[in-house]
């Protein structure tokens, strides 16, 4: 392999070599680390964080208050009874999520969070696009969460006009609008929080969430010992346990696997944990554990306590105690309703100043979102940003019909981390890109072993007549011609190239197979041969990448002793399957929106992004020959 990989080198000449050099800029991929901090002149984040500091974050952003209202709504009309199994089954869905992102996060401990796995593994093309997606996510997220949250005060002061005006909504004729100051302000106090630093923000964020888990756990004892009292009158039903059959309670499943959307918050603060390698993947697995735990036994009691069909759809919990004679149980529900959509609100808003700062980074955003407080050790200026646009949403714009768009960036996050981790194990990235300012010591290196030629862009700037690769192994010749073709075929080049074929075609076998499962206005004959097709595929891809090795390079590759995820590469296909079916069957009014806001993307990056890169001058060599050429430039600088 040269100094510059084939999937970097640029095109010919011409128009063609204009086309050829705009797709393989789309391609780059930048190292682990998102730059040499120090050299590049930015400063670190606060490395602040520990286990119970990440397991906060990760359940005060996935338990919001959608867990009181989900229940009734679901086992109404899919469920029934076996809302349990939904919860159960959702959460080991997005357990294969969390596997892949705790492998990404320990290895690759930077901010950006999907964004930065993407630009590792695939792309700088297909990261800015998970990146653009994402800022949408948390700022839609963010608004949304907080418009929420002053119809549950209100109901604490006596209803909807029991707050003072000045927090009340109101509605303005001129504008049609509906303004919720209330919501705005308590944006500006979270941003607030968020500014002091990620240390103080998560303390406050741990006390919101105590207080929704002791709400849940009150919901969980009471309610089991009414249930005990009562004789579970909801169990003891003719419909038995599965009312609307298995597919019901796997229709349940798909709608509250939203519920266990959040858990993602945990790897976008990866740079502002002590010890990544073992606390990451600590936070989401523990994080994961406790919501799913909560859930399953908030929805066991509850559908014990009343019928599911009796069940309220808007306040399952609050009128299942009211029906026993527990009104006042209504109050505790509630706070438990607010402190959750607060929690929320915090864990909405801190990731998108760390994903707009990992761009900036990257120079695909300016730098101005990069810069981090040298006294708090925080992205103060992304993060008011984020707060203004996020206040702004919440005080003029309902953000309901928006909501959906939320989960298109979460589901993208969590489908292309899975490729990801299929890419880090089958084709681990083998080239680091470094600056064109070290060319002379690449040159040097690469006349040392008599490479053939050193490329940057794409332009060939020496030769040299003996041509072979760097670090070679020098193969005996074989005389066999059948032993040789052999060798040809099981080569690592080879098994490289069929791997990435293989986890492509795998890809598009998913999509063909969840598309023609979930379109039914397609024709009978072409929606069962796009199934079989997609099902073929998909099940090729699996055999091969089973039975073919693994990259030896994926041992050393990234900060190594951190946690593997396992049943590779049964369970990131499993989570492809999972995470594409449910992005198709989000709505075509859904994706209409996000088409509109990912076409913005395209625009900026085409404009702005792809010619500021960080990457636009980078020279890739082979990882195994980065500290010779950095101690023949004579810098004491070395890459993770």
């Amino acid at each position: 392999m040269g100094i510059l990989g084939d999937s970097q080198v640029d095109g010919g000449g011409g128009g063609y070599g204009l086309w050829a050099g705009c797709v393989k800029g789309l391609v780059r991929r930048k190292q682990v680390d998102s730059m040499l901090t120090k050299a590049g002149g930015y400063h670190q984040l606060a490395k602040n964080l520990s286990v119970l500091h990440l397991i906060a974050i990760g359940v005060g952003s996935t338990i919001g208050a959608g867990v009181y209202i989900l229940v009734g709504t679901v086992a109404r009309e899919h469920s029934g009874p076996a809302l349990t199994l939904s919860f159960l089954i959702a959460g080991i869905a997005a357990a294969f999520s969390a596997f892949c992102y705790a492998e990404l996060a320990s290895r690759c401990p930077s901010a950006g969070s999907a964004y930065h796995y993407s630009y590792i593994c695939v792309g700088e093309g297909i990261a800015w696009l998970i990146g653009w997606a994402l800022i949408l996510e948390y700022t839609i997220g963010g608004a949304a969460v907080a418009r929420g949250i002053s119809p549950n005060l209100a109901l604490l002061f006596g209803g909807g006009d029991g707050l003072p005006i000045f927090l009340s909504r109101h509605y303005i004729p001129g504008l049609d609008i509906v303004v919720d100051p209330c919501a705005a302000i308590l944006v500006f106090i979270v941003t607030g929080l968020l500014c002091l630093g990620i240390k103080e923000s998560t303390v406050a964020q741990g006390i919101a969430t105590i207080a929704n888990v002791c709400a849940m756990l009150f919901v969980i004892i009471a309610g089991g010992y009414l249930g005990f009292k009562t004789g579970w009158a909801g169990y003891k039903l003719p419909t038995g346990y599965f009312p609307f059959g298995v597919n019901g309670m796997l229709a349940g499943s798909a709608t509250v696997f939203f519920a266990y959307i959040g858990f993602d918050s945990v790897a976008s603060t990866a740079e502002e944990v002590r010890n990544p390698q073992r606390d990451l993947p600590l936070g989401i697995g523990s994080a994961l554990s406790i919501c799913c735990a909560l859930y399953m036994l908030v929805s066991s009691v509850i559908v014990g306590l009343v019928p599911y069909y009796a069940m309220d759809p808007d306040t399952p919990i609050s009128s299942a105690f009211a029906n026993h004679g527990m009104q006042w149980a209504a109050y505790i529900i509630t706070v438990g309703a607010i402190t959750a959509l607060c929690s929320t609100l915090m864990g909405s808003i801190l990731p998108q100043p760390r994903i707009l700062m990992a761009m900036a980074r990257d120079g695909l955003l300016p730098s101005f979102f990069s810069d981090v407080s040298t006294h708090t050790q925080v992205p103060v200026k992304s993060t008011i940003v984020t707060g203004i646009v996020a206040s702004t949403l919440a005080f003029c714009m309902e953000v309901s019909q928006l909501a959906g768009m939320v989960s298109v960036g979460t589901l993208l996050a969590f489908t292309m981390v899975a490729i990801s981790v299929l890419i880090l194990r089958y084709v681990t990235p083998d080239e680091v890109p470094l600056p064109s300012s070290l060319q002379e010591s690449i040159d040097s290196v690469s006349l040392l072993y008599g490479q053939s030629s050193v490329s940057v862009n794409g332009k060939k700037l020496g030769t040299s007549s003996n041509i072979q690769p760097l670090l070679s192994k020098k193969v005996a010749p074989v005389a066999d011609p059948i032993i040789k073709q052999f060798q040809d075929i099981f080569s690592e080049k080879n098994r490289r190239r069929v791997a990435g074929w293989t986890i492509m075609f795998t890809c598009v076998g998913v999509f063909l197979l969840t598309y023609s499962a979930s379109d039914l206005s397609l024709p009978r004959f072409l929606r069962f041969s796009l199934c079989g097709v997609g099902g073929v595929l998909l099940l090729c891809g699996l055999v091969v990448l089973t039975c073919i090795d693994q990259d030896e390079q994926r041992h050393s590759f990234g900060h190594t002793g951190g946690f593997l995820c396992p049943f590779v590469p049964l369970l990131p296909i499993a989570c492809i399957l999972i995470n594409v079916y449910l992005l198709i069957n989000l709505g075509a009014a859904t994706w209409a929106r996000v088409s509109v806001w990912l076409i913005i993307g395209v625009l900026v990056y085409a404009f702005y992004g792809r010619t500021h890169s960080s990457l636009l001058d980078a020279v890739y060599v082979p990882a195994a020959h980065v500290d010779e050429i950095y101690r023949t430039s004579g810098s004491g600088n070395t890459l993770a």
